[in-house]
């Protein structure tokens, strides 16, 4: 493993052509030597999360709907949570991925009190690799790895995210967001 992806953006080059992954920007929630795990930032539905799990839409972070996550268990969900502080949280069902954002158990309740949890958004199955996989497309060029920002989580237009994530990175990597769709055809 060349160094571990948690908690960054993998974003999809543009000769990455797989319908799952085609203009994704992934946030890594876990890559390890037994593999990598994250969820696709940029593929809302149109599927309100209150129609799914109603006691967690008040909390959804607009659009307020479910996103695709990934191909890997479609019918699972992942939810992560916008926590109310930086500080370490124990809050029954919140797993702190790092300071201000945690994972859910959707399962329970939303934890009581006011400010502990500012906003939700869920996610329709995932993105997985097995031990090395990760890496291996990263060696040849099927994702660029930058770093987040915190609104990349919470975008309320996340179908623009792609192109506005590389536009903030240096020139060299900047230039791709300018990219046709189909690359052939440039």
């Amino acid at each position: 493993m060349s160094g571990s992806t948690r908690g960054r953006l993998l974003v999809a080059t543009p000769p990455l052509l797989d319908p799952n992954f085609v203009r994704t920007v992934i946030l890594m929630i876990e890559h390890n030597e037994d593999g990598a795990l994250g969820v696709v930032l940029n593929r809302p539905t149109r599927v309100a999360l209150a129609e799914v799990l109603p006691r967690w839409g008040d909390l959804a972070v607009g659009p307020g709907v479910v996103h695709v996550g990934g191909p890997v268990q479609p019918d699972g969900m992942i939810g992560l949570a916008l926590l109310g502080t930086v500080d370490p949280v124990d809050l029954a069902g919140v797993t702190e991925l790092w300071p201000g954002v945690g994972t859910l158990d959707l399962d329970a309740p939303p934890p009581g009190g006011a400010g502990w949890i500012r906003g939700v958004r869920c996610f329709a199955g995932y993105a997985g690799w097995g031990a090395g996989q990760l890496d291996a497309e990263v060696a040849t060029g099927s994702w660029f790895v930058v770093d987040r920002h915190p609104e990349d989580l919470w975008s309320e237009a996340p179908e623009g995210l792609w192109v506005r994530v590389l536009r903030r990175q240096p020139p060299a990597l900047a230039q791709y967001a300018h990219c046709p769709g189909d690359p052939s055809t440039n």
